[in-house]
């Protein structure tokens, strides 16, 4: 086997999954450019020697794309395209012992918690003064802000706390730090992410305060110089922190928008998920949502096929779903994952009958999402434009977060710049897209 010989190492990471190992990715990053190594992030060209694969372990498909990706980079050092391969990330973490007989090609598998020993490895020190600092992978004009690490929900269905350990939240002061360095640098929207932001603050010590403190990280926040949209992901439905709906409402740099993953409109499948709440508990927090916080746009996740959802569970989801009118929603067929609580009951319904119940509740979404879309022609919105693409500014409004949501399309010999906030009025619109002109 000939091996390839570089001068200088040069580092490619690659990353899958979420917007949590994105960050996770970008304080890899950054670490690796304060000691002046050469790194880049999913460069297009295969020219870097050394290749980091930042791992997704969430459901079937995450992990197969991810097995996929290590393969076809243990072939390339095989072939002496580059000369060391290493994996980190949940799939790495939760599958470590496996993966190393599997795939001896790789040089070091490394968990979620194990920065400094893949620095080490990469020849690299790990800087405890870059500790806050970021070089996004992202367009500049947006970041993701983890506010937290791991999970302390007891969903049966979910293997995160296996991958990513108990809920540990960061310190205030050290988010305010970051995002205040991330608006210095033109970041004009920071998106809160963690597995749960609303349990953010009950592990702090020394803060002043006990207790949940998401709603003292917003204002903080929100009193961030340059930080003109704040957008919160990943908020769970039992428990909810109802006095953070009064800030959104006061504050303008807060999007009048919601992340909340939900599962399932079922009582008997909320409760074999342990998820502590019921349908109609649901039902009352989202009304009271959106009676707090007027125009709020809500975005969830439901489950297809838990074991044991039967055609009236089904049902009894989908009559949520028509009831509800989620402005986004998204759907997974049920990933049977071992070590997690509902790995113990059988995985009975078939693959198919999955696919058939998401099939079904995307076709109600999209007509959903297609008339609340309609009713948006006429009116207009503040617009951050993302990029340019096949004659069109795309951008977003407050209601939409990059990448999973609607995007508004704006001709492209109309002026406007990356990063730009422009106000846009809507003269068309589909099921996920929505058209218009700058009118100022």
């Amino acid at each position: 086997m000939k091996t390839k010989v570089s001068p200088k190492p040069s580092i490619n990471i690659v990353t899958l999954g979420c917007s949590k190992n994105l960050v996770d990715s970008e304080v890899l990053f950054t670490q690796l450019k304060g000691n002046g190594l050469e790194v880049s992030h999913e460069a297009k060209k295969d020219t870097a020697n050394i290749v980091v694969v930042n791992t997704c372990g969430f459901i079937d498909n995450a992990k197969q794309e991810s097995i996929d990706t290590i393969l076809r980079y243990a072939d390339a050092k095989e072939a002496g395209k580059i000369d060391k391969l290493y994996v980190t990330g949940c799939l790495s973490h939760r599958y470590k012992d496996d993966l190393e007989k599997e795939i001896p090609m790789v040089d070091s598998f490394f968990g979620t918690n194990e920065l400094p020993r893949l620095l080490k490895a990469l020849k690299a020190d790990y800087k405890h003064e870059l500790v806050g600092e970021r070089l996004l992978t992202t367009p500049a004009h947006y970041a993701y802000l983890k506010i937290a690490e791991g999970c302390d929900r007891p969903c049966s269905f979910c293997a995160i706390p296996l991958m990513r350990g108990g809920h540990v939240s960061r310190p205030m002061d050290e988010l305010v730090k970051e995002a205040t360095s991330l608006a210095v640098k033109g970041a004009k929207e920071l998106i809160l992410i963690a597995q749960d932001l609303t349990f953010y603050g009950l592990d702090l010590k020394g803060e002043g305060k006990s207790g949940r403190q998401l709603k003292a990280l917003l204002e903080r926040l929100s009193d961030v110089p340059g930080v003109e949209w704040i957008r919160l992901q990943y908020a769970y439905p039992a428990g909810f922190p109802m006095e953070i709906l009064q800030t959104m409402a006061e504050r303008e740099n807060i999007c009048n928008y919601l992340d909340m993953p939900l599962q399932s409109g079922s009582d008997a499948m909320l409760k074999h998920m342990r998820r502590g709440i019921t349908r109609e508990k649901t039902e009352q927090l989202i009304t009271d949502i959106r009676e707090k916080v007027p125009g709020i746009a809500l975005r969830t996740t439901l489950i297809s096929g838990y074991p044991g959802e039967t055609e009236a569970d089904f049902e009894e989801t989908y009559s949520f779903v028509e009831r509800m009118r989620f402005d986004r929603l998204g759907i997974f067929n049920y990933s049977h994952e071992e070590n997690t609580h509902a790995y113990l009951v059988e995985d009975n319904v078939p693959e198919e009958v999955k696919q058939e119940r998401s099939d079904e509740i995307m076709a109600l979404q999209q007509g959903i999402s297609e008339e609340l879309n309609q009713a948006k022609i006429g009116k207009t919105y503040k617009v951050m434009v993302d990029r340019k693409e096949s004659g069109f500014f795309v951008g977003r409004t407050e209601h939409d977060s990059p990448e999973v949501d609607n995007e508004v399309l704006i001709p492209a010999e109309q002026y406007a710049r990356q990063g730009d906030f422009v106000q846009v009025k809507i003269n068309k619109a589909e099921e996920f897209d929505l058209y218009g002109d700058i009118v100022s």
